[in-house]
């Protein structure tokens, strides 16, 4: 009896340019499917042929139109000498190699990414010294290495080749500290050749989408190779801050598992002890927490929550992950383990409809008495273009609600959203939902005289058992004057909507589509609802802060009345015919002032008075400094509106801040009761 073979199947759907091997020239879809084919022993089983095969999509059976194999060396080479090492930055110039996208026959393609972002300059040294240390004594016969860095924009600064020495100076010139300050997370100058919307000082700032989009962006760029691809991602972790889009995790995964690349990250910091109250680098706490435990148990959830992310990636594209490793040359030596000898079949797709659906993939031996012995372990599928000039009316209505329950998210619209919440009953919430859109990717059509674009905006909100609770759907029509739609690359759109909500844990789905263009942006988050009746501590709705207020009457689109009244009626920042609109990205100019806004539930009131006393105020600090301290606030009024509702609202100009990042700190105290509340959030001021 033959032994046990295993086959790990990974596949790509790619659009293939003129290349140098005849079997992969096309102007059509070609679905590149790579097989590793292992026996029982872990051994690759290379005696195959293309008739042994047998490929079905969505249960229809495909013409195999192409097959290769791929055999990978794993015989090491001789370290590199310290006579052939390169030189320092200064005695070699920029290395340039060209880009040629033709296949590389018995090649293991490894692509080394520095996330220069996310990394401490003594990380970014760890790993460059760890890349120089694998390439200079662990590179094998057959691996081809790619160095790409992320700062302000994707930088490629070596395509695949086994130039040690190349590799090697192209390692030894990442600029240590680049990306690491402010001055790199605004920048707004991307340079790419792409065309890749990363640019926004807006969406850039506390934004972890930001390095998600450039993990799909070099995915993207390694498409054009057919050949299974290994990125490393050196990063040290992604944090989160606040409300996070998972819509771009699930479109940068999907994105590599059309290009076929795996992630293996690598979080740079290795392994680390942290001390309770910070390390040398934190101010000194403040209050009890650390007393309680609570500050310890936070500063253990932040590190874990940055390693989440770093370990989905991992795992949904078919890597591993190396965390709390000092060896971080592990994680591309497990890439190389991974990619062994491997066949190379691809087949043009029977169904040529360009609707984003899921695709789903099917592979099997042909040979009956073969195949009984054999396990098959593969992705099973990949989801198709999309295509918006050949959508119909009703076409375009379907691709808004598929969107939202199709898996692939779309993320060619970038989206910044906000979800608050304010009490209205005992036991229901009004929760504002607010999105923002970049001005400088929305096109605009001339019409009757105005610039005009359309806008669909679709959303759902589940509950933590899948029960729909709420939802929106409005289409709004924008009309800009030509000195507005002048100005639209520095402004942005935002669209405001509210659902009225019990306590509760919730999931938000939500899609922005542009008609012109038919560009679209998913935004996926969990959000919870307290039970404030519940709480011990001060009740305190979510805190607004805003850079600007204007009049209802001048949005420049609304949707129908009848819907617009009902919101405007209920809404807790519309007063007087002006709204508050929240600043969701949290960016401030030195020109503008910063709008705050909170609201204090059920205050204690003096038994013979009856009335309460509720001190409120605002500090800005910046690392322990406290840089500014607003002029205290009492209240000892409740609203007649609602019940049980003290208002506080402040307004603090940006003229005496230095650019820079801020905490902004809402001090709210409750003298008779004897409860208090600090909640924090961060801002930037820039020039």
């Amino acid at each position: 009896m033959p032994n046990k073979i295993v086959l790990a199947v990974t596949l790509i759907a790619i659009s293939l340019e003129a290349q140098d091997a005849a079997t992969f020239v096309s102007d059509t879809k070609l679905v590149v499917v790579n097989v590793a084919v292992k026996d029982k022993a872990g051994r690759p089983a290379m005696n195959l042929t293309k008739e042994d095969f047998l490929i079905f999509e969505d249960n229809t059976p495909q013409k195999l139109a192409v097959f290769d194999i791929q055999e990978i060396s794993a015989e090491p080479i001789a370290p590199l000498s310290t006579a052939a090492r390169p030189g320092t930055l200064e005695e070699r110039a920029p290395i340039a190699v060209s880009r040629d996208p033709k296949r590389f026959q018995d090649k293991r393609l490894i692509a080394l990414f520095f996330d220069l972002t996310s990394m401490q300059p003594a990380d970014q040294l760890r790993t460059r010294d760890a890349a120089i240390k694998f390439v200079e004594t662990q590179l094998t016969a057959a691996d081809l290495v790619s160095v790409m860095t992320f700062s302000t924009k994707l930088t490629v600064a070596v395509e695949f080749t086994d130039d040690r020495e190349a590799l090697v100076s192209a390692l030894r010139q990442i600029a240590l500290g680049e990306g690491s300050e402010l001055a790199g997370l605004v920048a707004t100058d991307t340079g790419d050749d792409d065309n890749t919307f990363s640019g926004d000082a807006e969406f850039n700032i506390f934004n972890t989408d930001r390095k998600l989009t450039a993990l799909e962006d070099a995915a993207r760029k390694l498409a054009i190779y057919p050949e299974k691809k290994a990125l490393i991602y050196f990063s040290s972790g992604v944090e989160k801050t606040g409300i996070e889009n998972q819509s771009q995790i699930k479109a940068t995964v999907n994105a590599a598992v059309r290009a076929n690349v795996a992630f293996y990250p690598v979080d740079a910091r290795g392994l680390t002890a942290s001390a309770p109250g910070g390390d040398a680098g934190t101010a000194s706490p403040r209050g009890t927490a650390i007393l309680t435990g609570a500050r310890q148990g936070a500063q253990r959830d932040s590190f874990n929550d940055s390693q989440e992310t770093l370990y989905s990636l991992a795992a949904d594209t078919g890597g591993k992950a190396l965390l709390d490793s000092n060896d971080l040359t592990q994680g591309i030596r497990q890439a190389q383990n991974d990619i062994r000898s491997y066949y190379t079949l691809g087949y043009y797709p029977t169904s040529v409809a360009e609707d984003g659906k899921f695709r789903r993939v099917r592979v099997q031996l042909a040979r009956v008495a073969l195949a009984k012995d054999l396990k098959l372990d593969y992705r099973n599928g990949y989801y198709a273009a999309k295509t918006w000039k050949q959508f119909t009316t009703g076409d375009k209505e379907r691709q808004l609600e598929e969107a939202l329950t199709l898996g692939d998210p779309v993320s060619e619209l970038p989206l910044a959203l906000e979800v608050d919440y304010f009490r209205v009953a005992k036991d229901r919430y009004f929760v504002p939902v607010s999105v923002k859109l970049p001005g400088s990717l929305i096109a605009l059509a001339k019409k009757g005289g105005k610039q005009t674009t359309d806008f669909d905006f679709i959303g759902e909100v589940r509950d933590a058992n899948g029960r729909l609770a709420g939802g929106v759907r409005d289409q709004i029509t924008v009309k800009l004057t030509d000195a507005d739609a002048e100005r639209l690359a520095e402004r942005h759109f935002q669209y405001d909507t509210g659902l009225t909500l019990a306590p509760g844990e919730y999931r938000l789905t939500f899609l922005a589509r542009e008609d012109l263009t038919g560009k679209m942006g998913t935004f996926e988050t969990k959000f919870t609802i307290p039970d404030l009746n519940t709480t011990k501590t001060l009740r305190l709705s979510s805190v607004i802060l805003s850079s600007q207020k204007e009049a209802v009457a001048a949005a420049v689109g609304v949707a129908d009345s009848k819907s617009e009244k009902k919101l405007l009626a209920n809404h807790p920042l519309v007063q007087d015919g002006q709204k508050i609109v929240p600043s969701i990205t949290r960016v401030f100019r030195k020109d503008q002032a910063m709008y705050v806004y909170f609201e204090v539930y059920d205050p204690a009131v003096d038994p013979d008075r009856k009335f309460p006393n509720v001190l409120g105020g605002v500090e800005l600090l910046q690392g322990a400094r406290k840089v500014f301290t607003s002029q205290p606030v009492r209240v000892n009024r409740l609203t007649s509106s609602r019940p049980g509702v003290a208002v506080f609202q402040f307004q603090i100009p940006m003229a005496r801040l230095q650019p820079g990042e801020y905490v902004a700190q809402v001090n709210a105290i409750d003298e008779f009761g004897k409860k208090f509340a600090f909640p924090r959030n961060s801002i930037v001021v820039l020039p």
